[in-house]
């Protein structure tokens, strides 16, 4: 199969570089996939589950939040906050997370906390989600 080159890069690593089959990530659109020799396109992110396999028939998992994909010339780039897979994820402190963003939104201050407080909920829930999901597969 041929492949493409791509940069999965969180806010605060590089999850992966390197060289990939495909590429299956969550977009406003639906699940988009990444095949060598996609056309170019830019899309907006959002919070899910990104799944990609590498030459070596490796395939990896991850639930990623908000960001941007980037195609271009057989090179992909993919800009997110955070990037995980499903056994770095710490359930308890997920659950936790939902908690306080759930207690954030009842108390409404302001639109934009109760947006951050909502942008909270669903990461901590696809956390939730990817983590159950692909740890009893």
């Amino acid at each position: 199969m041929r492949t493409f080159t791509v940069h999965i890069l969180a806010a605060d690593h590089v999850f992966y570089e390197g060289a990939c089959e495909s590429l299956i990530l969550p977009t406003v659109e639906g699940q988009y996939g990444i095949l060598a020799g996609h056309s170019n396109a830019i899309s907006a992110v959002v919070p899910g589950t990104l799944t990609y396999r590498t030459p070596d028939g490796e395939t990896v998992t991850a639930a990623v939040s908000p960001g941007l994909v980037k195609v271009e010339d057989n090179d992909v780039l993919v800009l997110v906050e955070s990037a995980e897979r499903p056994e770095e994820i710490d359930a308890n402190r997920a659950r936790r997370d939902a908690d306080a963003a759930k207690e954030a939104m009842l108390q409404q201050h302001s639109l934009r906390e109760y947006r951050t407080a909502q942008a909270n909920l669903a990461r901590a829930i696809n956390r939730l989600r990817v983590k159950a999901h692909y740890e009893h597969n």
